[in-house]
């Protein structure tokens, strides 16, 4: 796991003087990869690449990137793992190629040169972001894994093409001018997060997941604007077409003889996501997803696993405990931390700077809080992520499944439901529910935010209606400027249910829960592992009925049964908490004052962003108790706390220009 960044001149560059930021770009990636660095540069071809190692396979020199491939064509820099690495290397020795070490890196470039780039993308199992330049065609290839795992950000300027795997690298560039795109402020201020296909900055995109972008500098020079680059990006693998296939293709068989198959693949993607020449663990909350993860790990493993639990009570959700059981049950040598509140609101100056475009999904609190413990101890650690895309985990995919049930309802009657949770939802508002004597977990359900989307749904006249209250946002808009929701290239798919996993594949997983882990995981120097979206384990999941998948009200039916087989069902059977953090309460206690700078520095902005007589309602509305506004408020801070931060200049300040050159510029 790595950074990576890189620069092609145009051929109308100036001078080649440019290249020499790469060093800068390069060097604010060190969280990245803390072990060393490497650069490459062809003055004449008008290219560069940085790249910060984290050491994971092959802790040698013979690791070192940028690398060469044998024959000298190719170089590239890499960020990732190629988890079938050794599979490959075995066929490549057997015809006749030989190899200096042991790393993935190696093999892939051996793969690209006999097979040719898009047939060893197709062959690659794992995550990655790369660029590859191709001496003979004077070619940049740039390429990304199938669900957008590991990011890669490309920049258009008005002398470079660059791209990077964090934008903090990219603001490095000299020529690169930060200008806000509205529609995607808009849209983070909705969602709470940047979608996939668009980037805080104008002139910026993503490389969508499972594309590549090829180009020389003469094709940069005739599509320079970033709508333009973005035309020329091909799939070499495509979600929705896996999707319909699988959807149109529903695999047969007993419940046992499914549940027999998911076991199979989970523990080969386990499996080889277990090598590693680090210290290896794993996260374990106590649910479903991180307990299946840590279970298929403990059952290859010859010694304990490492696991880590962040202990986080506040608010009556702490799953420490339920991951104490579990990791008892496996035997795995467990690590928990407890956190006071004011602890882990310590934390909250750090995200900004960790997530350098806008982000506002609370739970990245205690997910930066696990990674760092667990870099503590171990260098990879396997993550849950996943298992509610592929799965069905959501309470919006229940409610999918419920659909038909529900739509033979007459309308009317749905309506006076709907009327009759609005009454409940305004009690929940008054604090009337806090009067009864209920559980943690019922006081959560009732929640007068939850309450008023339950309303919306009861009273959707049709499942189309229905699918669009499911998948939009519920949220208040605070800006002046409407959000775009609309995913392109949507397959045509059976039921309300299969619509919702694909728009969450395709948006939400790539767009918050990737972003999520990526930017806590790397900011600790800890390389993430996720089994779950294994390409082949997404493949079976969209082959599965929806009856395995969802059943008796309980989502993940087909992975619970997977797990009922290494741990009691008793510790698992509960309901769905996450990482919930408090952050209605601290809003309206101790991080009241520093939310009262932030949206005083929202209202002296004067850039049109937000809405701020909306905003100052909302903070009204909370502070009173009329109304819990926490997830909107927390979008708005997050977003003027990213705001403020990208606005101070880079330290130390120097000429970027001006920076000592790396080996051979």
């Amino acid at each position: 796991m790595c950074g990576v960044a890189g620069i092609l001149l145009a051929p109308d560059a100036a001078s080649a003087k440019p290249l020499r930021a790469i060093t800068q770009m390069t060097k604010v990636l060190r969280h990245r990869g803390p072990d060393g660095d490497g650069f490459w540069t062809d003055r004449e071809a008008g290219v560069a690449f940085g790249h910060r190692r984290l050491a994971i396979v092959d802790l040698s020199e013979a690791g070192h990137q940028p690398m060469h491939s044998a024959t000298g064509r190719y170089i590239i820099t890499f960020n990732g793992e190629i988890y079938n690495f050794q599979d490959l290397r075995r066929e490549l020795e057997g015809a006749g190629h030989c190899f200096r070490g042991t790393s993935d890196t190696e093999v892939m470039l051996c793969a690209i040169e006999n097979w040719g780039l898009d047939t060893a993308l197709k062959r690659f199992a794992g995550m990655f972001a790369f660029g590859l330049w191709d001496r003979r065609t004077r070619t940049l290839h740039l390429a990304r894994d199938r669900m957008g795992k590991k990011p890669i950000y490309v920049a258009s300027t008005r002398v470079a093409l660059v791209f990077a795997s964090e934008l903090k690298a990219i603001n490095r560039f000299p020529d690169f001018r930060q200008e806000i795109d509205l529609d995607a402020a808009a849209a983070m201020l909705s969602r709470g997060w940047v979608p996939d296909n668009r980037c805080i900055w104008q002139g910026v995109f993503k490389l969508p997941p499972g594309s590549v972008l090829s180009l020389t500098a003469a094709d940069f020079a005739n599509a320079r604007s970033a709508g333009s680059l973005s035309n020329r990006i091909r799939q070499w693998w495509s979600l929705a077409e896996v999707a319909e296939k699988g959807r149109q293709e529903p695999i047969a068989g007993t419940d046992q003889e499914l549940t027999n198959e998911l076991d199979k693949l989970l523990r080969l993607a386990v499996r080889q996501r277990m090598v590693a020449d680090v210290p290896l663990g794993g996260f374990l909350s106590g649910g479903v997803d991180s307990s299946a993860v840590v279970a298929l790990m403990q059952a290859q493993s010859s010694k304990p696993v490492r696991t880590f639990t962040i202990a986080f009570g506040e608010g009556g959700f702490d799953e420490a405990p339920h991951a104490a059981e579990v990791a008892r049950h496996l035997g795995t040598d467990h690590t928990e931390l407890h956190l006071s509140p004011a602890s882990a609101r310590d934390i909250i100056s750090e995200l900004p700077q960790t997530w350098d475009e806008p982000f506002a999904d609370e739970s990245q609190i205690p997910t930066l809080l696990v990674a760092r413990l667990a870099r503590q101890h171990v260098t990879v650690a396997l993550s849950g992520d996943g298992g509610d895309e592929c799965f069905a985990g959501y309470a919006r995919h229940l409610m999918a499944a419920r659909a038909k049930r529900q739509h033979e309802l007459p309308l009317p009657l749905r309506q006076t439901l709907a009327t009759a949770v609005g009454l409940v939802a305004r009690a929940a508002r008054h604090e009337l529910v806090s009067k009864l004597p209920l559980s943690a977990h019922a006081r959560h359900a009732l929640r007068s935010d939850r309450l008023d989307r339950l309303a919306r749904l009861l009273a959707a006249a049709d499942e189309d209606e229905l699918y669009e209250r499911l998948r939009g946002s519920s949220t208040e808009n605070l800006t002046h400027h409407r959000p775009p929701i609309s995913i392109n290239g949507a397959p045509q798919l059976d039921g309300l249910l299969s619509r919702l996993l694909y728009e969450d594949m395709v948006g939400y997983l790539p767009g918050d829960i990737l972003v999520k882990l990526d930017r806590a995981s790397m900011a600790n120097s800890l390389e993430g592992r996720c089994p779950l979206l294994d390409h082949r384990v997404v493949d079976f999941a969209w082959r599965l009925p929806a009856d395995v998948m969802v059943r008796r009200g309980r989502g993940k039916w087909i992975l619970r049964q997977l797990l009922h087989r290494y741990v009691p069902e008793r510790l698992i059977d509960r309901p769905k908490h996450g990482f919930d953090v408090p952050i209605a309460v601290w809003l309206r206690g101790p991080l009241r004052i520093w939310a009262s700078d932030l949206l005083a520095d929202i209202r002296l902005s004067g850039d049109g962003i937000f809405d701020f007589a909306k905003v100052q309602t909302c903070w009204r509305d909370h502070l009173d108790g009329r109304q819990d506004h926490s997830r909107d408020l927390w979008a708005a801070l997050m977003f003027q706390a990213w705001r403020n931060e990208a606005r101070r200049p880079p330290a130390p300040a120097t000429d970027l220009y001006r920076v000592l050159e790396p080996a051979g510029v």
